[in-house]
Formats: C-alpha cells, structure tokens, sequence
C-alpha cells in the first residue's frame, strides 16, 4: 500500500518506522516546510494519507487531501466543534473518505467498550457520580483530549443522570490550576492535566458514600497510537465513507 504522511513529527516518524516494517511504501512526507506537495504526483499516487497535525492545520489538510482525490486516517482532534458536520457530510454524501478517531490505541478501543459497558451498569446505581481526569504531555494544545471527550459521551450515552459533559479543572505545565469540578447533577465534569512527556492516561472515576470505583487506561508510548493508524490506513484502503474506531474494532 502506498501511504503519505501529513506531519512528521514524533508521531509521523513512529507511523513511519510501523508502515514500512509492515511492508507499506512512503510516497510522501508533508510537513509545514512542503506544503506545496499536496499537488504534487506523489501525494496523489497514495492510496491513503495518515494525518497527525494539531487543531489549527488539520481542516485545511483535510480539504487539500480531499481535493487530490485521496482517502484519510486523521488522529488530529480540536476541528470537530466547527467543522465536524461539514467534513461528515463531504464523507457522506460528496464522496469523500476520512477515518477519523481522537485515539487509535488497541487499548484504548477495548477501554472503550469497557467504559461504556461500565456506564450501562452504573446506569441502575443512581447513588454513584461519575467523574474524568485526563493527562497529557505539556505540547498538547486541546483540552480536554479529544478521548476523553469520546469517552465521556460513550458515558452520556449509557448514564441517564448524566446528560452534557463539562470542563472541569485544568493544570497548567507549570502547576497552576484553573476551573472547577463543581457542577450539575446532570453534569460530567472531566479535568485535564499537562506535565512532562505524558502521552496519556484517562482515569474514569465512580464514587458513592460506601466505595469508588476506577478505570484506569495508561499509555507507555506513541507506539499503540502508530499501530493503530496504520491499521486504520489498511482499513480504510478497502472502505469509503465517515469511518471510526468502532469500524476497525468491533467489540
């Protein structure tokens, strides 16, 4: 398979390294020095195109890689609020392909299911609020996490209490915090931490008056992260259309 890589950082390199020992080809390395080469013959010769950027860059990727007529695995999160039923709908009715997901860990895929099985539990035992803290590494610019987002409404769609989630508190790089947990019993509060190298963990929280209970999902590198890209850009070689995490793993 031919693959094109949109970022080559930390994450594009390992994506990189994952690809080639898989027997993939890199046809094209895009990064913000060769923005030009979205037009160039070797970007339009991929099969798929694996994109890991940040918040501001991805949209504007998105569309010069749907412009040159080539399919996507995207992990960049941040754009959805503003542009998320835009790009479905490009996926949906325009012809389009994007694989997205704000994680492609295996681990967290099965932590996911997890947490929603979990939620449907809790859902009987009314006496338990429920609580998310996330921590990532100081460079992440988005917060909370685009998982914890994910694994926040896999809970509202399980926990009837629980209707919206909210910005809990959050701690700066240089341990200043800001906001609050306190919220409405119909709220989900999810706080998000940035300290040293952390490439993340998710901690999904229980409490009751007799006991706690807490999932606990932690990340020892990028490397599950890579994999599972590389995993979705084979998926997604052979399928078309707005595609996730649920479609590559069906748990």
């Amino acid at each position: 398979m031919k693959i094109a890589l949109i970022g080559y950082g930390k994450m594009g390199k390992m994506i990189e390294q994952i690809a080639l020992s898989r027997g993939h080809e890199i046809v094209c390395k895009i990064d913000i020095d060769n923005q030009q080469d979205f037009e160039s013959e070797a970007f339009k010769s991929a099969d798929v195109a694996i994109e890991f950027t940040n918040p501001q860059a991805a949209y504007g990727n998105y569309m010069r890689t749907f412009a040159a007529g080539v399919k996507l695995v995207s992990g960049s999160t941040g754009w959805l609020e503003q542009h998320g039923e835009e790009v479905k709908r490009l996926c949906t009715t325009g012809g389009k392909t994007l694989f997205w997901s704000s994680n492609f860990s295996v681990g967290v895929a099965i932590f996911s299911a997890v947490n929603r099985y979990l939620a449907k539990i809790m859902n009987k035992f009314p006496e338990y609020d429920v609580r998310m803290e996330e921590t990532h590494h100081i460079h992440k610019l988005d917060a909370p996490s685009g998982t914890a987002i994910t694994l926040a409404e896999g809970i509202l769609g399980e926990l009837d209490r629980k209707d919206k989630w909210v910005m809990g508190t959050l701690q700066a790089p240089d341990g200043t915090v800001t906001g609050t947990e306190e919220c409405a019993a119909n709220e989900l509060p999810v706080s998000s931490i940035r300290r040293d190298e952390v490439p993340g963990i998710h901690s999904i929280t229980y409490n009751s008056e007799a006991d706690q209970i807490t999932i606990t999902h932690d990340a020892h590198s990028r490397k599950g992260f890579a994999l599972g890209a590389v995993l979705a850009a084979e998926y997604t070689a052979t399928h078309e259309g707005f595609l996730g995490i649920n479609d590559l793993f069906q748990f």
